[in-house]
């Protein structure tokens, strides 16, 4: 698990997003978390170039639910990338491990069917309170940093070669 914020970025080291359509498909449980985590992927697109009107979002009810909203925004919708925005809390049952595996899973699985980049941004922490950290507080914003690797991952769909640098 991340103990340090890596949400500082070098903007002169991003590719420019001028040109790249984002999805950002979002949970609504836990809003407190993934609002936050969708605020600052909205923003870091703006900031690197991205126009408004290219980043649409779509949301779904829980974290499960991301994979199917993931799949459809790829069927109906023109993108260079989406990210996947949830947040998952340990709790006395193993639905926690039920959920975290098959969000996994099924991002892997979108990742694989289709030529549309899928940025896991889904926290899957012990307490709300390292999920609220991540997610804006003393750790960063985890939206951010997959912000910043959607649109490193448009470039790669978009050209077949990977940036130059991690820019953080």
């Amino acid at each position: 698990m991340a103990t340090t914020n890596l949400t500082y970025y070098d903007k002169t080291t991003i590719p420019n997003a001028n040109s790249f359509r984002f999805g950002i498909v979002v949970s609504e449980w836990n809003p407190e978390i993934t609002q936050n985590l969708k605020k600052g992927a909205i923003e870091t697109l703006l900031d690197c170039g991205a126009q408004e009107k290219n980043i649409i979002f779509w949301d779904v009810p829980g974290s499960f639910e991301l994979v199917f909203g993931c799949k459809k925004m790829i069927q109906t919708q023109k993108l260079d990338a989406v990210i996947a925005i949830g947040n998952v809390i340990q709790g006395e049952t193993k639905h926690f491990d039920f959920v975290c595996e098959g969000v996994t899973q099924g991002i892997v699985d979108l990742n694989i069917k289709y030529d549309i980049p899928v940025i896991f941004c889904v926290l899957t922490d012990n307490t709300i309170q390292q999920s609220l950290d991540r997610s804006g507080g003393k750790l960063g914003n985890k939206g951010i940093e997959c912000a910043i690797a959607a649109i490193k991952m448009a470039v790669l769909k978009n050209t077949g070669k990977p940036t130059e640098s991690i820019g953080f």
